[in-house]
């Protein structure tokens, strides 16, 4: 993970600067801390954490409010999961504590599991959601997930690659999603929640400056 500059660490980090310097000058991965956060599910819990990273255990959606904002274009946002079910993990993006659940999420993939590739796409679908990585296991899996644009009211972008531990299946497996969101609207927070089951683990959202 590269290092993340702010006004307050610019000299600690080398960026050769005495003191802070104006935030447009700094470059680099900002950790965006939530508004708010939401999720449900028997038994779930959720909390972020001091540096604003969100842990959460048991959950069949997580919701994130006031962390996609005019500061920045882009973002990456870094989970780590385990699942007590299967299928695809998705996601909506998120307006005012609303998801954007309309049929207007179009996806395209390519997978490569043991020596197998495969690829499928998708337009228009009713379940208005992409779904992202595949999470079956308890297994940790790492994800990346980029949004070009939320923000703007515009068309949103997005592209998610995941490294997954192969559960009931020797070795790894590479999932490389990529979708946008047709609507010319501006969202401010992101849903995620599984195919079946639950969702625990870890999830940091970065602002991308530069």
């Amino acid at each position: 993970m590269p290092v993340v500059g702010t006004k307050a660490n610019a000299s600690a980090v080398g960026l050769g600067w005495s003191s802070a310097q104006p935030d447009e000058v700094l470059r680099g991965m900002v950790l965006i801390t939530p508004t708010s956060i939401a999720s449900t599910g028997t038994g779930n819990s959720s909390s972020i954490s001091t540096n604003g990273s969100v842990t959460f255990t048991a959950c069949t959606t997580l919701s994130q409010n006031g962390v996609l904002t005019s500061s920045f274009d882009n973002y990456v946002i870094v989970m780590q999961t385990s699942s007590s079910g299967g299928g695809d993990l998705s996601y909506r993006l998120r307006a005012s504590g609303t998801d954007a659940s309309g049929a207007n999420y179009h996806w395209q993939y390519l997978r490569a599991n043991n020596t197998t590739l495969s690829a499928a796409r998708g337009s228009a679908l009713t379940t208005g959601a992409i779904g992202s990585v595949d999470i079956t296991g308890t297994a940790r899996d790492g994800h990346l997930l980029y949004l070009y644009f939320p923000f703007t009211a515009s068309a949103t972008s997005t592209r998610s690659v995941e490294a997954w531990s192969g559960y009931n299946n020797p070795g790894a497996e590479i999932y490389d999603y990529t979708g946008y969101h047709s609507l010319a609207a501006s969202y401010d927070g992101i849903t995620i929640y599984p195919g079946s089951g639950s969702i625990s683990g870890l999830i940091s959202i970065y602002g991308m400056r530069g």
